[in-house]
């Protein structure tokens, strides 16, 4: 796997940014581009919960909470796959990933809010999320920064 790392500048607070990042509502804006109906389900933003990033039609990618400092850090570990709604047992292609992370930071700086994120990737999604990131950063930005 490889780290790939995106940034951006955003001129709101950092707890402007994280309601836009995590708000269930805002969370399906700014991540359309990976996937148009995107949501996530959890049962809270605390150390050790599951979270299951979903597409409409009900597959995705299960992960963990690492660490959480609100406002500031979110990192999470990639556990497996997700197929109909259900997490799906560990099989050999889903060893390649599993354990990968993501991380997302908030540092507040003169004039807003720069955003770090760094997630762990397979060299076959690359280009895709060299693609994919910076679109949903721009949109992240618009919708924070217009409310």
């Amino acid at each position: 796997m490889k780290k790939l790392k995106f940034t951006t500048h955003i001129q709101a607070s950092p707890e402007r940014v994280w309601k836009c990042l995590w708000d269930p509502e805002d969370y399906k804006i700014w991540t359309h581009f990976f996937h148009e109906g995107s949501y996530y389900r959890t049962d809270g933003f605390k150390e050790g919960n599951k979270i299951h990033f979903l597409t409409p039609e009900g597959d995705g990618l299960c992960s963990r909470f690492v660490s959480i400092v609100e406002n500031k850090h979110l990192s999470l570990k990639h556990l497996g796959e997700i197929k109909n709604y259900k997490e799906m047992p560990i099989k050999d292609e889903t060893k390649s990933w599993a354990g990968g992370m993501e991380t997302y930071t908030l540092q507040p700086v003169e004039g807003g809010t720069k955003v770090v994120i760094t997630t762990d990737i397979l060299e076959e999604y690359i280009e895709f999320m060299n693609t994919t990131y910076p679109l949903a950063l721009s949109e992240l930005k618009r919708i924070s920064e217009q409310k």
